[in-house]
């Protein structure tokens, strides 16, 4: 560990992951030096190898789960960003997903502890299961199957947030809690099962566009910047806060538009083939924002369209081999 601590320290457990390694730039550009946690089961080194040179980076190849004692600066800031977030990812090892989600979260609550850093848990809209309320506020309670083959991922988040309430309560830590919707933009992995990645890597190699179910159901999505922006400003905020924040774009879209809008931005020739649904996928989606506004002042601001373009110039420019590589795959529209 060669930083010197004479600015203020980050700690980001899934650094090398889609959002934690924008978040990490992020981070860097404040000012701050960053510590990036990360076993690259999902994860990615070239996500964060332009930052291998800078002097306020460093990384540390640990798995949350099997925390070793570490060696750390006084620490400021702690990011939970550490878990698989796409249904293929997380239901390859359920039982792994669980404990990633639970024990990793007690570990780094405790190394928040220690040092008496501020802590943000990246947790989820997925906690809000297949919602009966719409749209979905922090209030809402959710409506989540426990025995479900998506319950390892929700109902991990679900308890990690549990714990977080409970080192609040007993003045253990400084929790924020981000209740993330589902949020795209470059240095998405193609393979990963998420309907945006999915449908770009399609379109990209005028593969047919598989959508499963009718196409009718909603997401909102939000594009990677405007989610960092809104962690950021969520760790920083001082002063108590009164539960989660939801984060993500409350602008709602059916599964058909957005695969029309790709189609677009890609100029691919594309058709759609519809497919079974999934069980448990939810059938709407879209946040209430009003508590990030009113606290943060936050709110995304980069429409879909350019965000999708970025995107799709991105994955385009990865020349990533099999670009067909989402045609058969389970295509849900997960955080």
């Amino acid at each position: 560990m060669t930083l010197t601590a004479q600015k203020p320290v980050a700690l980001v457990a899934g650094g090398g992951g889609f959002v934690g390694s924008h978040l990490c730039d992020a981070l860097l550009d404040r000012g701050m030096e960053v510590i990036c946690l990360d076993d690259f089961s999902t994860g990615r080194r070239e996500n964060i190898r332009p930052l291998a040179n800078s002097p306020r980076f460093a990384l540390i190849e640990a798995s949350v789960t099997d925390l070793p004692p570490l060696a750390l600066p006084r620490l400021d800031w702690v990011f939970n960003l550490a878990s698989p977030a796409s249904p293929r990812r997380y239901q390859q090892d359920p039982v792994r997903t669980v404990m990633i989600n639970v024990l990793g979260t007690h570990h780094l609550l405790e190394v928040a502890r220690k040092h008496q850093a501020r802590f943000l848990q990246a947790s989820t809209s997925e906690v809000y299961g297949d919602p009966e309320q719409h749209p979905q506020d922090e209030n809402y309670l959710g409506h989540v199957n426990p025995m479900g083959p998506r319950a390892c991922y929700d109902e991990g988040k679900r308890v990690a947030e549990t714990l977080c309430a409970d080192y609040m309560r007993a003045g253990s830590a400084q929790v924020r809690v981000a209740r993330i919707f589902n949020t795209y933009g470059p240095r998405m992995c193609a393979d990963d099962g998420r309907i945006v990645s999915n449908l770009i890597s399609q379109a990209l190699g005028n593969a047919p566009l598989t959508i499963y179910g009718d196409g009718t159901q909603t997401r909102s999505f939000c594009y990677v910047s405007d989610l960092v922006r809104g962690l950021v400003a969520l760790m920083a905020h001082e002063g108590a806060l009164p539960g989660p924040v939801n984060l993500g774009n409350p602008s709602e879209i059916t599964i058909l538009e957005l695969a029309d809008i790709v189609r677009k931005v890609t100029g691919s020739r594309s058709e759609v083939v519809l497919r079974p649904l999934p069980e448990d996928d939810p059938k709407r989606r879209r946040p209430s924002i009003d508590r990030a506004r009113d606290l943060l002042g936050w709110a995304p601001v980069v429409p879909l369209r350019d965000g999708l373009a970025e995107t799709a110039a991105w994955f385009s420019a990865q020349r990533l081999p099999g670009t067909r590589s989402g045609e058969g795959e389970v295509a849900r529209a997960a955080e």
